[in-house]
């Protein structure tokens, strides 16, 4: 049984100035507060707390690290609260108890490979420093190590949980020896009989096993002698997990996997890895393509060795690395960067940043005397762009930062988006606005009443959230559309003694759809109530020209006049639309734009289309479907309402040279109104006819210029979307 004092021995033998009066204090406190409790093998549970303790000074971690291994489980499992543990050990020990326990409270079900990796990334993601990880592997480890008395099923599902989520963690963050030895554990459970046939395969041949390893060396080590080069090596058996993947995924018997042996050479020099390469070569024949140049070509976590698998002595096939003395410290015991969750997936540039920052941790760790530097190098945001988050059957789901409920809701079908009304985070109900945390279970209310909102566009964070709100929009744009498509196409027909229900069956309107390339009558009569089509298009392609201009005589062209001013309060065709001809247009209220603007158009179900300034806050939020683009034609001149506001003085004679100045830049003034204030200031609002931008802009000027004028601004009036 391992005693405090040995824990003591490790640490201050890597870490000398090592504070260990407060290690002292936390296996007090821990001993304290798990009194009398027993685990199940029956032993005091104080012993848990101990061994995690000395696996992390295994890891060489720093003091709150170690300390932290004798308190993780005080919140958990005893009366001890976060608020005692802070006070009695500082904020950054508090830190890393909650974050333990925080882990520990989640259950990390997991049946499928995608579902493990999102489980991983989660894990990382709910915790700002990675010493939470270290210790949590440190706690698995002996938990695996004493699994045996737990229920069968109990084991199972420890077992498959250590497979899938905390072995490949261990892997990924560099520490080999943990990785190793939780595979081994969980395979040992979860397959009991297979574990015992191959630990028996191994054992039976373990004194030839022995023999054949000690003749290799002794082989390598002579020629590295005779070479000059200094190296040691060592030889192995493969781990049991690893032999059953190499049978499993062959599919092969125990007796054909023949490479079993490992073994490892270490020297000094790059160079002297590629001369050991040559000399293993040249006494041992080599086995095509079974040749790896890591050294060359680094792994994405940066691991360097060169492999090669040989024909060693007796006919037997070995497997040989070799590396350096730093690669093999980075390889065994460094926090490694690698994150890759499928064979030749790339890291992102931001992503191999960070992971190169990680590597460095360990060499942080050993060079650095202070604690306090290293406990700041290890702070760390591994996926500060990702949540990840629970669904109420246990899956885990991804999302970009500051995702929402109505993000999730389309993440699992429209329908459910198009209905959602409100969600559970935790079991409680939060709004619609609500940013997860990894970590969060949640839990979609709907109802059959509820319809999406444009604000929601304002703070959902997925494309496919968007494009399904926006689809939504535009459908039930289409269907008032065609309501009102139907309505005006039936009433401009009746002038012209058509219905029609008759031209549907003649087939006439089918083929107008078709001269305007619409798929049908329906998206004809839509763009109709869009006002992309005007219905004396669609009559000049159904009745004769004679017949046309007989009947437009007869019409009061006057009143359907009016009904194409009401709707275009400026010259369309000071306009070019790109695609669409003879289309209705108007000026948006919001943003007022003129000739010089850069501008953008908006279908507008019955109104034609509406014109934005490109920069309008109303055009952003807009539909992009419903988007086309315009242009100012250059060749045309008319005169264009702009609201202007100066803020001046308040003196006699001003607003007289205000007047005078508008008249002399040729901007007509069509409204006027002045306001004063108590500290003899002037806010003047004049509504003036300009002809463009630079036309604007020369009035603006020359306002500036006038004595006592401090301010000229143009006005953009803030309403709501016109299109």
């Amino acid at each position: 049984m391992l005693r405090f004092n040995d824990i003591l021995e490790r640490l201050t033998a890597y870490n000398p100035n090592a504070d260990t009066d407060l290690l002292r204090k936390a296996y007090v406190f821990s001993a304290k507060v798990h009194l009398g409790q027993v685990r199940l093998s029956g032993e005091p549970y104080l012993n848990h707390p101990l061994e995690v303790a000395g696996i992390l000074t295994q890891l060489k971690l720093d003091v709150a690290s170690v300390a932290t291994g004798f308190l993780h489980d005080t919140v958990e499992d005893t009366l001890a609260t976060l608020k005692e543990i802070q006070e009695n050990f500082g904020e950054e020990i508090a830190q890393l108890v909650d974050g333990l326990t925080k882990i520990s409270q989640i259950s990390l079900r997991s049946s499928e490979e995608h579902q493990a990796e999102n489980f991983r990334k989660m894990i990382l993601a709910m915790v700002k420093d990675i010493r939470v990880i270290l210790i949590k592997l440190a706690d698995r480890l002996h938990n695996m190590r004493t699994l045996k008395y737990h229920t069968p099923e109990k084991q199972l599902e420890i077992a498959q949980e250590t497979l899938d989520i905390y072995a490949p963690l261990a892997h990924r963050l560099g520490i080999d020896w943990i990785k190793s030895e939780l595979e081994d554990l969980a395979f040992q459970h979860l397959h009991p009989e297979l574990y015992e046939e191959i630990r028996k395969k191994i054992a039976k041949k373990e004194k030839e096993r022995t023999r054949y390893i000690d003749e290799v060396k002794r082989i390598l080590v002579k020629k590295l002698y005779e070479n000059r080069i200094t190296g040691e090596v060592t030889g192995r058996l493969k781990q049991i997990y690893s032999i059953y993947l190499k049978m499993k995924d062959q599919n092969i018997d125990f007796d054909q996997v023949y490479d079993i042996t490992a073994f490892r050479v270490v020297v000094n020099s790059m160079k002297e890895c590629y001369d050991v390469l040559g000399i293993i070569h040249s006494l041992w024949k080599p086995i095509p393509g079974k040749f790896k140049d890591y050294i060359g070509l680094p792994k994405e976590n940066m691991y360097q060795s060169l492999h090669t698998s040989v024909i060693g002595p007796y006919g037997e096939r070995i497997e040989i690395q070799i590396r350096t003395q730093e690669m093999h410290r980075i390889a065994e015991e460094g926090i490694a960067a690698h994150w890759k969750y499928k064979q030749g997936k790339m890291l992102e540039e931001s992503d191999d940043k960070r992971f190169t920052w990680l590597r460095q941790l360990l060499e942080w760790q050993r060079d650095l005397k202070d604690d306090r530097e290293f406990i700041e190098s290890v702070k760390v945001d591994l996926f500060p762009h990702e949540v990840y988050i629970f669904t109420p059957k246990g899956e885990v789901k991804q999302f970009p930062i500051g995702s929402t409920p109505v993000d999730f809701a389309y993440s699992i079908h429209s329908d459910i988006g198009n209905h959602c009304v409100g969600a559970k985070v935790n079991g409680k109900i939060v709004p619609l606005r609500y940013e997860f945390r990894s970590g969060d279970t949640v839990e979609i209310m709907t109802s059959p009443n509820q319809k999406p909102s444009k604000d929601w566009l304002k703070f959902v964070k997925t494309s496919r959230a968007k494009t399904k709100i926006r689809q939504w929009f535009t459908a039930e744009e289409r269907e008032k559309s065609v309501t009102l498509g139907k309505e005006i196409l039936e009433k401009e027909l009746r002038k012209y003694d058509l219905q029609q229900a008759k031209l549907i069956k003649s087939g006439d309107l089918a083929r107008v759809a078709s001269e305007f390339s619409f798929q049908g009558i329906e998206d004809l009569i839509a763009a109709v109530g869009y006002g992309k089509i005007t219905v004396n298009q669609i009559i000049g392609k159904i009745l004769p020209q004679e017949k046309l201009e007989q009947q437009k005589e007869v019409l009061k062209e006057g009143r359907f006049k009016h009904f194409v001013h009401k709707i275009t309060r400026s010259p369309k065709d000071a306009l070019l639309i790109k695609g669409v001809d003879n289309v209705l247009v108007r000026y948006a209220g919001c943003c007022n734009p003129v000739p010089g603007d850069k501008v953008v158009g908006f279908i507008t179900r019955g109104r034609g289309v509406t014109i934005h300034t490109a920069d309008c806050q109303n055009a952003m939020d807009d539909d992009p479907h419903r988007k086309v683009e315009v242009e100012w034609d250059s060749t045309k001149e008319y005169s264009y309402p702009v609201r202007i506001r100066i803020s001046s003085e308040d003196k006699k004679g001003l607003l007289a040279e205000i007047s005078n100045s508008l008249s002399s830049t040729e901007a007509n003034i069509r409204n006027a109104r002045v306001d004063t204030t108590d500290d003899k200031k002037a806010i003047s609002t004049f509504e003036i006819e300009i002809r463009d931008l630079n036309h604007l802009n020369k009035v603006i000027r020359a306002l500036e210029k006038i004595k006592g004028v401090h301010r000229v601004e143009r006005l953009r009036v803030e309403t709501q979307a016109e299109a």
